[in-house]
């Protein structure tokens, strides 16, 4: 099943500080892409995979209140 990056870091027990720095980008950075305003590019993208656990293929980019 697909999760959003938040679901993602929250079901993992990571702020966004936390999360942030594992993944080498500022808070800012991570939120942007969290409220899909933003997109991770291929090396954030492996680094999220690492440290989510999880393929790209289970990520949606999309925050759920879109719409």
């Amino acid at each position: 099943m697909a999760m959003t990056l938040k679901a993602l870091r929250v079901n993992m027990g990571l702020g966004q500080k936390e999360a942030a720095e594992k993944i080498g980008v500022r808070v800012e950075t991570l939120s942007n892409w969290e409220r899909g305003k933003s997109f991770p590019t291929v090396p954030y993208i492996n680094k999220i995979e690492e440290l989510y656990n999880t393929t790209y293929a289970d990520i949606n980019f999309l925050p759920s209140n879109i719409g």
